[in-house]
């Protein structure tokens, strides 16, 4: 099985991929979670496609929940909304007594000279004073606790450069393709790129009429990826981070990549570096702190580095040692991406900050545990690769509400999760010293640990996961969710239609509860809370297929409410969307989930080639706000030069696909899903 992940030579033709996905880099002998999963089954049905049988042995130890589960189905359901159908219409569908407002749509100006959209035509600079691209994670910061008036703090992942640039317009490109003009990148095209990636803060309010607005505030403004930004915790002002922009390794410019996304006792906003590392290039032999991340040899992600001009805020891209030490060049520079990143929405004069001491990967996002005073603040992240690990990061401080700051977040215990075939698990140390982390072993001192965590767990013995995706903590009982949204870890001589579970495409949900209920333990029990799938190829908890009402691919986003509804969002990639095994799901979706009894229900339908990506409700939940991520991503690049979009949402009537944010509400006023 592990050998699947070096059988496609090109790793974007594997089934699965999304744009941005980086190369398979673990080479590690560690086993994967579905090792795991197959021992605790103990048939090799699991993986060879009898799911129906392997079922009953792998969830057979959580009997005990099944059991309850049934007993808690007595119970009125935590869900009163009927479920919507599958769709593959280019339009958002919420349940019956339910509407929708779009909010925040890529472009709309927020600070600045609040320039107006202009589809293809608007400038670098102006980009920067507007909402960027393709948004991700985000969260309603209430002011002074209002259900009506707050923040909107929102990440956008990354660009389509053929929607962004009027010189696109005509030719045969794709959503990643860019024009290059004698080898060169035009320099505005450039910098309007990465104006259109990072985070947008802007305040909205709902009018007498009930509808929300962007609302003009001084709290307004965008991180880009040009916006400068400082390290904090044990890499900062290493030789790791020492580039010719931070002679002394403390800054550096931009956050990029940003998925999803976390927010902190202390009520700020934690941003996630995802899919960082393509963007980059190294032209001779990497170091192992970007072979591993999958930095290109060749090109990056978008040509940065193929600006005209050469421009120091576009070489940059370009690691290939050029001087004769790293102040003089940016042989470093990739080493300063792959943090979590913490803005203060209310401080709109604040540097963002990236904290190094919660690790180096592909951060999907972070979760926090209920913070309780005087004892750890305690987080969870998902590296968000094929075969990467999950994390935990204890502060070495208690939490004090009163003083409480992302200072906790630089001194503690970064983990990496094994998961045993017996449903246990334990949290192993990434610390000097501790799990073979040696100088002897290549690991020098802590900063050398964090620079290269993938590698830490690596060695530790970490499990190797299906893609860690979003996080989730119930709010009452503390049992930590995870969503793990594919593992198509199976050769291509294995597929055929009597196994269902082929690639493994669906995904599932694993959970666990740490021991005694103290988010600071070192060992944990697990179990599946469900695996995705039709009817035939999925089961809950409960021992329950899914049916028509809630059949879903790819988890991907996934949070709790105030009242312990679980929502569930989908990341079926634009290359699959509505094709193969993945066609009854129709477009990418949002489900909600009793996590007590397994009943999961279709709550949202979305557009054509978008994601739903991004929940949050108002303090008193009855206004939820949905984030809608690039839609009309699967135009080929002949429809695209024709001008033929598959979506044309949400303007319609002919107008280029727009990132934005879903406003809910009810009908009645009531509380969103009750």
């Amino acid at each position: 099985m592990s050998a699947y992940e070096h059988d496609y030579p090109d790793h974007t033709a594997t089934p699965g991929y999304a744009h941005g996905d980086e190369p398979p880099c673990n080479a590690s002998s560690n086993p994967t979670f579905y090792d795991v999963v197959d021992a605790r089954a103990s048939r090799r049905g699991f993986l060879l496609g009898g799911l129906a049988a392997a079922v009953t042995g792998v969830f057979a130890a959580g009997a005990g929940s099944q059991a309850r589960a049934q007993g808690a189905a007595q119970k009125p359901s935590l869900m009163g909304f009927k479920p919507v159908k599958v769709s593959v219409a280019d339009t958002v569908t919420v349940p019956e007594g339910y509407r929708v407002q779009v909010l925040g749509a890529w472009g709309e100006p927020i600070t600045g000279a609040m320039p107006a959209f202009r589809p293809g035509l608007n400038t670098a600079a102006e980009q920067g004073q507007q909402i960027g691209m393709h948004h991700d994670g985000m969260h309603f910061f209430a002011i002074d606790g209002s259900s009506t008036d707050g923040l909107i703090v929102v990440n956008h992942e990354y660009v389509e450069p053929r929607f962004l640039h009027a010189a696109a317009k005509g030719k045969e490109l794709n959503s990643e393709a860019f024009v290059l003009t004698n080898g060169a990148r035009d320099a505005e095209e450039v910098a309007k790129e990465l104006a259109a990636q990072g985070v947008a803060v802007y305040r909205t309010r709902r009018g007498a009429d009930g509808r929300w607005s962007v609302v003009a505030d001084p709290r307004n403004r965008r991180i880009t990826g040009a916006t400068r930004i400082e390290f904090s915790g044990p890499v900062r002002g290493s030789a790791h981070l020492v580039t010719k922009y931070s002679t002394d390794g403390v800054a550096t410019r931009g956050t990029l990549n940003n998925c999803a996304h976390g927010v902190t006792p202390w009520n700020t906003f934690m941003t996630a570096e995802e899919n960082w590392a393509g963007y980059f290039r190294n032209a001779e032999k990497m170091p192992r702190e970007q072979s591993r991340y999958g930095v290109s040899p060749k090109q990056g992600r978008y040509g940065w580095e193929l600006a005209a001009g050469g421009a120091d805020e576009f070489a940059r891209f370009d690691a290939t040692p050029k001087g004769a030490s790293a102040r003089e060049d940016y042989r470093n520079e990739p080493n300063g991406f792959g943090w979590m990143v913490e803005i203060d929405p209310f401080n709109p004069q604040s540097v963002p900050v990236k904290r190094t001491h919660l690790g180096r990967f592909a951060h999907e996002g972070v979760v926090f545990a209920p913070a309780q005073q005087g004892k750890p603040v305690v987080c969870y992240s998902g590296d968000d690769a094929r075969f990467e690990y999950i994390y935990k990061f204890v502060s070495a401080k208690p939490f004090d509400a009163k003083t409480a700051s992302g200072a906790l977040l630089d001194e503690g215990t970064l983990y990496a999760a094994k998961f045993n075939a017996d449903g246990s698990g334990e949290w192993l140390a990434l610390a000097p010293g501790q799990n073979g982390l040696t100088p002897e072993n290549g690991f020098a001192n802590l900063a050398d640990i964090l620079i290269n965590t993938r590698l830490a767990a690596d060695r530790a013995g970490a499990t190797k996961m299906d893609r860690p995706e979003w996080g989730a903590v119930h709010p009452a009982n503390g049992e930590v969710y995870f969503t793990l949204t594919n593992n198509t870890a199976r050769t291509q001589a294995q597929v055929d239609p009597a196994n269902p579970r082929a690639q493994n495409q669906f995904g599932q949900i694993v959970r666990w509860r740490e021991d005694g209920d103290d988010h600071g333990a070192t060992k944990f029990r697990w179990e599946l809370f469900v695996i995705a799938g039709n009817r035939a190829t999925s089961r809950t908890f409960a021992g329950q297929a899914l049916g028509e009402d809630n059949i879903f691919a790819c988890p991907d986003g996934l949070w709790f409410d105030g009242a312990g509804r679980l929502w569930i969002q989908t990341d079926i990639g634009e290359s699959e969307q509505n094709r193969g095994a993945v066609e009854p799901m129709g477009n990418n979706q949002m489900l909600c989930a009793d996590p007590a009894t397994g009943e999961i229900r279709r709550f949202l339908t979305g557009p054509s080639g978008q994601e739903i990506t991004g929940v949050i409700t108002t303090p008193d939940m009855r206004t939820m706000f949905v984030g809608v991520q690039h839609p009309g991503a699967t135009t080929s690049p002949k429809d695209f030069a024709v001008g033929k979009l598959t979506s044309h949402w949400p303007d319609g009537q002919g107008a280029i696909p727009r990132s934005a944010t879903l406003v809910i509400t009810r009908e009645d006023g009531g509380v969103i899903g009750a």
